[in-house]
């Protein structure tokens, strides 16, 4: 693929799970259906951090942003949350972690508040699996956000289209729910994830949704799964190339994958360079 060689791909979506989960998924169902719904097939891989450092030096990334899952239990979470840790702790300068959690779940902030304090860059990839974006999870972010907001730290949270094919993982949001999010934490730093479900398409409405996307990315995580190539130019067009930030969704996917259809997409070399990690670089130094 061509691109200037002074700028390093930063995969922005990548999942990890520490050994004891990989080993045993089974164990983890009960009281997770969220985790059951997207593992419960023997297809559905999970990777650890040995995985994506091999799989980063094969496809030429030099850095990703990693994180767990949103468990319900807060032990889980802790031990995904430490396992981030120690990951990035392992491979500073490849890797960069995300505290992922149930914001409704009890000691929810203080979870995220020792992830942050122990230097990791936000919080992600937040999840409403098992239903849509209410003000419930609005209010149950609140705290979350707050502390991310205090400290310069960024927000990756799960969106998806809310028309065309079911899929796992697919939750009832609406652009409407997504909307409100944004409009509910305007100066935080938030990643929405695959493609923000859409919404950067009504920056093109002449009033209030182009300055509520301000401080709004679009992470690309599953794109070659759910949208034609010409999503890279239309999102370009439309909220412009400095908001969108590549992410695989590793390892659901791998970054060549994506690499042949960005070099196919109509995006100019320097174009494909903001997105494969210009943007990121830029979005991340505001984190450390």
């Amino acid at each position: 693929m061509t691109k200037p060689p002074s700028t390093p791909i930063i995969d922005f979506h990548a999942h990890l799970f520490p050994e004891s989960i990989r080993t045993a998924r089974e164990r983890f169902f009960n009281g997770e259906p969220a985790f059951r719904l997207l593992y419960d097939s023997p297809k559905s891989r999970i990777a650890g951090v040995n995985d994506i450092i091999a799989a980063m030096d094969e496809d030429g990334v030099e850095r990703s942003v990693v994180f767990g899952f949103p468990w319900k239990s807060l032990e889980t979470t802790r031990m995904n949350n430490d396992y981030i840790l120690e990951a990035v702790a392992r491979h500073p300068t490849r890797l960069v972690g995300l505290c992922c959690l149930d914001p409704a779940a009890e000691g929810a902030a203080a979870e995220v508040e020792r992830c942050l304090d122990a230097g990791l860059a936000g919080i992600g990839e937040l999840a409403f699996y098992t239903g849509g974006i209410e003000t419930v999870d609005l209010d149950h972010l609140a705290e979350p956000m707050a502390l991310c907001r205090e400290r310069g730290r960024l927000a990756l949270i799960h969106t998806n289209e809310p028309v065309g094919h079911v899929y796992p993982g697919k939750t009832p949001n609406t652009l409407r729910q997504i909307y409100d999010l944004v409009s509910r934490f305007p100066e935080n730093r938030i990643v929405l994830a695959h493609w923000g479900g859409g919404i950067f398409f009504y920056s093109l409405l002449k009033k209030e949704v182009g300055q509520r996307l301000a401080n709004v990315w679009f992470d690309t995580a599953a794109s070659p799964y759910l949208y034609d190539r010409r999503i890279w130019t239309a999102a370009r067009d439309t909220i412009g190339v400095d908001k969108i930030l590549f992410g695989t969704d590793f390892p659901l996917l791998r970054a060549p994958r994506y690499l042949k259809e960005i070099e196919a997409s109509g995006l100019s070399a320097d174009q494909r360079a903001r997105v494969l990690g210009g943007n990121a670089a830029e979005l991340l130094a505001g984190c450390f």
